[in-house]
């Protein structure tokens, strides 16, 4: 294969590496530190909750300034300063003795992560193909997909049966492989005319969001906020409905099911266009909540898990790569930043939001609702970039014919 067009490269590989042991560090955090809190300093649910979402909080601040400053300091500093601080502030768990320097260590770990986080995305845009771009975010996004399925469980797991002391010490070294991993890194560099740094001056939107992702970004935040009616009650759910041990496995289903369907989503995604995927998903999305809020058996359960990895796992990735195919080449990193800032947000306002529902209307509800809203997606879509996609297709198309005419 032309070396152009190749994607498992040492980079492609090194970068979703260091991106899968930051979100695994992520979610072992998220499912762990509110117990944690409760246990060392007896805070209330209200306060433990805090104390795993503060975290997002500082991601979201961060990523605009992470995107704006990207191509001025150069994605591998950047992403090199992202790892040590996320490195260096883990290190801080370990004396911590007060539950408010936790809200404070938890908020600056989410700046640190928003900047590593940003600086992957960014890094593995630019180093994919523009031939394979679907196929490659897809596979990248996988890193994500994995973490999300692989760090609940790891975390779990040692909050079981270990002391609070091997969480972090675990995540710790995840820090370190991180920083290695990413030392050996060589990313192409992107020519930016001197003067487009020098000629502005003032507070401008602009530099720290990219305006042609915004569309796009809003139906993922949509979605994120619909996403997170899963993550954090889905445990309770399971509860209700007496199949906590199947779960367990929920999330096992989802990474197992995208993670067979991605070879297949991502070359159609590039041969065939983004709606050829994106609506599909989007589809499955929904069909999986109703799936789920009609859960009575173990196996119903797992289905959900699995049509849901599919649907919203395919579109976080498909979108993603719309938004930075949207952007100029020399504003990927404000494409990508600008993308998880909305995501981030719907993912961190959906709890709250949603808590106040909750008790009026019960889970099953709660879940149905959640798949209108999905549906209601589809006609956002449509409308936010779906309908500007068919064009493209049809002018790419022409040019192809004049080409071979």
């Amino acid at each position: 294969m032309n070396q152009e067009h190749k994607l498992w490269t040492k980079d492609f590989i090194m970068v979703s590496v260091s991106n899968f042991l930051l979100f695994i560090s992520f979610y072992i955090l998220m499912v762990t530190l509110a117990v944690y809190s409760i246990d060392k300093f007896h805070a209330s649910q209200s306060k433990a909750g805090l104390a795993s979402s503060i975290f997002v909080l500082g991601a979201v601040i961060v990523r605009p300034i992470a995107g704006k400053m990207i191509e001025r300091v150069g994605k591998k500093r950047l992403l090199l300063l992202g790892l040590s601080l996320f490195l260096i502030i883990m290190l801080l768990y370990f004396p911590v003795n007060s539950l408010p320097l936790l809200f404070l260590i938890r908020f600056l770990h989410g700046f640190a992560f928003g900047i590593a986080t940003t600086a992957t995305g960014t890094i593995a845009a630019d180093i994919i193909p523009m031939s394979r771009r679907g196929e490659g975010m897809g596979y990248f996004a996988t890193s994500m997909n994995l973490a999300m399925a692989v760090g609940p469980f790891i975390g779990l797991f040692i909050s079981q049966n270990f002391d609070h002391f091997v969480i972090f010490l675990v995540t710790t070294v995840f820090a370190v492989v991180a920083i290695v991993t990413s030392l050996f890194l060589a990313i192409p560099k992107t020519s930016i005319e001197a003067k487009t740094f020098q000629t502005k001056s003032g507070f401008h939107l602009g530099d720290y969001f990219e305006k042609s992702t915004i569309p796009i970004a809003i139906l993922v935040a949509v979605f994120g906020f619909v996403y997170s009616s899963i993550l954090s009650f889905l445990s309770s759910y399971a509860e209700e409905i007496n199949l906590v041990n199947a779960a367990s496995f929920f999330f096992v289903m989802y990474a197992a099911f995208l993670l067979v369907s991605r070879p297949f989503t991502g070359k159609w995604f590039d041969i065939k266009g983004e709606n050829m995927i994106i609506y599909p998903s989007i589809f499955l999305f929904g069909a999986g909540l109703i799936i789920l809020s009609q859960a009575q058996h173990a196996i119903t359960l797992l289905i959900a898990g699995a049509v849901i990895g599919i649907g919203f796992g395919t579109f976080q990735s498909s979108a993603q790569t719309v938004a930075v195919n949207l952007a100029p080449k020399t504003r990927t990193g404000l494409a990508t930043s600008t993308f998880f800032v909305f995501y981030d947000f719907g993912i961190g306002v959906g709890p709250f939001i949603l808590g106040f529902i909750l008790p009026l209307i019960g889970f099953r509800s709660l879940y149905f609702c959640m798949a209108v809203i999905v549906f209601i997606g589809i006609l956002l879509y449509y409308l936010v970039h779906g309908k500007k996609a068919v064009d493209f297709q049809k002018d790419k198309k022409q040019t192809k014919d004049i080409q071979v005419g």
